[in-house]
């Protein structure tokens, strides 16, 4: 199954703006969210490809919110890449035992998330 739709979970602007506009110019559709409840919500009006996941922010955090998410039967086939300033190993260990399938470390390098979410199509 080709990648199109990605959710983009994210509670900086910022770098929503950066991931947004980085896959838009690669023909993705990119939805975003800034929390956990917020991302909930477009979950359930639109089933992406792939979810984008930050994991430091309020409220619910990019672990909770991943094991939530992959836990749950209408979800648990999309794939989460764990999109994180958190770099130690532990933290991608952890990540991945939340159900992440990948983890990409901020500051994103384009090359490298693009290369992560081919693997998935």
């Amino acid at each position: 199954m080709a990648i199109q739709k990605i959710l983009v979970v994210d509670d900086s602007k910022t770098e929503l703006h950066h991931l947004s506009d980085i896959l838009g110019k690669r023909g993705y559709s990119v939805r975003t969210a800034e929390n956990g409840e917020e991302a909930m919500r477009r979950l359930a009006e639109e089933k992406p490809d792939l979810i984008l996941m930050d994991v430091v922010m309020p409220g619910q955090n990019g672990f909770q919110l991943t094991r939530s998410i992959t836990r749950d039967p209408r979800f648990a086939g999309v794939p989460v890449i764990m999109c994180t300033s958190k770099n130690q190993e532990t933290d991608k260990v952890w990540g991945m035992r939340q159900g992440a399938r990948d983890y990409i470390v901020k500051p994103v390098n384009a090359e490298e998330l693009l290369a992560k979410i081919k693997a998935f199509d």
